[in-house]
């Protein structure tokens, strides 16, 4: 049995210091993180490039804004990237981050109440440090919270989000290596279907091959989560593939499973055209980029279990929709 132990203990003792930390943020990333540190966030924060520029930019004015944080963690996994030999071990992290939201964050009016916000975190341990991070968090979630709409009607159901059905995400053991690579064989299958969009297949027997009819897609807000094939395909699936064309696959950059879970993350996983519909939204000549975290729970040889988050702030700012500035101009956080 593969042991990943040691980079597990490192990535919990990094988040109990920093869930802790207040001004001490970047004396807690010097200690964990390498001197070339990456760190790869959702809209409005992209890729940054120091330690310094992590807490200033990111941590810094998050627990400013939210107070009291508690990080709840319902998956937790580590392994090998099966795309490449990195030379390292993935740590993947995603659950909540429940705080008060108390003073504005991202020009976000604070709602004053208990606000959970959706993360997923890839870190990559070499030679005892953090040397890149991958943490995707679903801010229009967040802004539903506090009241803010800043979307049409989503196809899907908006809510706070569980974590499994059969409560064993939390691998804080090493799983055994064999159940790790059936997750990762399926998750391939999955992804190669996916690639397709056309196996010459209607929609939901192309689904059935690698998901169970039970199936539920817990996505972003702005589409919302999904319960079994049938509503999936009617309400993510089908409406997102009529609405985009020249789907052109990037790649990711870490595939990665233990157990019954495993995941991947791309920067960015796709780029395609918006004809028009997708969320109420019109067309778009150019070609949108998609940055994208997908975890999976797999139940037989079956996927049963999809947590997925799309970066939508990106997709829109590069469609001329700078949501925050426009929910800011709405709502503005300084008349409180």
């Amino acid at each position: 049995m593969a042991s990943f132990q040691t980079e597990k203990r490192l990535v919990r003792d990094y988040y109990a210091a920093l869930d802790q930390a207040d001004s001490s943020v970047t004396a807690v990333l010097e200690t964990y993180c390498a001197d070339n540190y990456i760190w790869r966030g959702y809209h409005p924060f992209g890729m940054l490039t120091s330690r310094d520029e992590v807490a200033d930019q990111f941590w810094h004015p998050f627990k400013q804004s939210m107070r009291r944080i508690q990080r709840r963690q319902d998956i937790f996994f580590a392994g090998h990237n099966s795309l490449r030999d990195d030379e390292g071990v993935w740590v993947v992290s995603m659950g909540h981050l429940l705080c008060l939201f108390d003073k504005p964050w991202l020009g976000i009016r604070p709602s004053r109440k208990l606000s959970m916000l959706r993360y997923c975190e890839f870190s990559f341990v070499k030679e005892g440090k953090i040397q890149e991070t991958a943490i995707y968090f679903d801010i229009p979630h967040l802004m539903a919270q506090a009241g803010l709409n800043p979307f049409p009607h989503q196809t899907a159901a908006q809510l706070v989000q569980p974590g499994p059905l059969t409560h064993d995400g939390l691998q804080f053991d090493d799983a055994d290596v064999e159940t790790g690579q059936k997750t990762q064989a399926l998750i391939n299958a999955m992804c190669d279907d996916l690639g397709t969009w056309n196996l010459g297949l209607p929609l939901e027997e192309e689904l059935a091959r690698t998901w169970q009819d039970d199936m539920i897609w817990w996505g972003p807000t702005g589409i919302g989560a999904t319960y079994t094939i049938e509503r999936y395909a009617k309400q993510h699936s089908g409406p997102f593939r009529a609405a985009f064309t020249d789907r052109s696959f990037s790649g990711h950059l870490c595939r990665v499973s233990e157990g019954n879970y495993g995941g991947f993350f791309g920067w960015p996983n796709f780029t395609a055209r918006h004809t028009g519909g997708f969320m109420g939204l019109p067309s778009s000549e150019q070609a949108l980029s998609f940055n994208v975290i997908d975890i999976y729970r797999r139940d037989g040889d079956k996927l049963a279990e999809n947590w997925i988050f799309i970066d939508l702030l990106y997709m829109l700012a590069q469609q001329g929709d700078d949501v925050l500035a426009r929910m800011a101009s709405i709502y503005p956080a300084e008349t409180l």
